[in-house]
């Protein structure tokens, strides 16, 4: 069995009127990712792609109605909170974000808000979740990989399919992949991640890509030294960037040390994790 989504997941999309959300539907559908509604206030009634998939006023009475399980939420930035608590309320265990740009004010709140709650966030700001031949919700292009043995975990989008692409060249599927975003303030980080991976029957070998920032790749690295048996290859983004400087995402941001790709690969190696230089190599360092 994958972590968190599978191929009887549920989905619901939320925003699939839209123009992302029903772009990215269409191509999810085509993966043959289960969805079962989309959410679009005021146009409830509705029916997308080409018929196939109903459209509800809000996500409680799409859940009480279809079972969903899972939401992708594809609305714009300052309605994404909304969007979250909606999904939450309604008792969905899984809630991935893709949207980019939601006001770290809002991300606060929505963190206080899930403090007790069972449902988990991935994102916002992230290309989502892939668990190839099963499902995929998000932008994670399904082409790029199969199914195997290694879970990937990323805080960047464009270099998780970058070593998807890789990984694939080499003939080394995947499990599970989990984009989860670099914004400052987001869901489920690596150390949850990896905690599932772990129990995983089906993941033998780990992928985590990190970026500067942040602590998480420290705290991941702690966990992992730990509580990880099995092995785990990292890749850290930013080597060449200028402390001060924002680079890219809001949570790719150093302060002197604090954060820097160098310590962030100081400390991963002293865990004992094997740190690539460039993603092309992770391959070989999983071999």
């Amino acid at each position: 069995m994958s972590i968190l989504a599978h191929k009887n997941t549920k989905l619901l999309v939320q925003g699939i009127t839209g123009n992302e959300g029903l772009f990215h539907s269409q191509q999810m559908f085509q993966y043959k990712t289960n969805i079962v509604a989309g959410v679009s206030p005021g146009k409830g009634g509705e029916w997308v792609l080409d018929g196939k998939i109903p459209v509800f006023d809000s996500v409680r009475s799409a859940v009480e109605m279809t079972g969903a399980d899972a939401s992708v939420i594809f609305v714009p930035a300052r309605y994404c909170a909304d969007a979250i608590y909606e999904a939450v309320d309604a008792d969905i265990p899984l809630v991935v974000c893709i949207t980019e740009g939601v006001p770290v004010q809002d991300m606060m709140r929505v963190k206080r808000f899930l403090a007790h709650k069972k449902t988990r966030i991935i994102g916002p700001n992230c290309p989502g979740i892939l668990t190839p031949g099963e499902t995929k919700i998000g932008i994670i292009p399904g082409n790029i990989t199969f199914p195997g043995n290694v879970g990937v975990i990323s805080r960047s989008g464009t270099l998780t399919y970058e070593v998807l692409y890789a990984l694939k060249q080499a003939d080394r599927g995947v499990s599970t992949c989990i984009g989860i975003g670099g914004d400052p303030i987001k869901g489920v980080g690596f150390v949850e991640l990896l905690e599932m991976f772990e129990a995983d029957a089906q993941t033998d070998q780990i992928v985590m890509i990190g970026e500067i920032g942040g602590n998480e790749e420290e705290a991941a690295a702690e966990y992992i030294s730990r509580y990880v048996t099995k092995p785990v290859v990292a890749f850290i983004a930013g080597v060449t960037a200028p402390p001060g400087k924002r680079m890219g995402h809001a949570g790719a941001i150093i302060e002197g040390k604090e954060g820097t790709a160098q310590e962030k690969i100081k400390t991963l190696e002293a865990s004992g994790i094997r740190v690539a230089q460039h993603p092309e190599q992770i391959p070989s360092l999983l071999a």
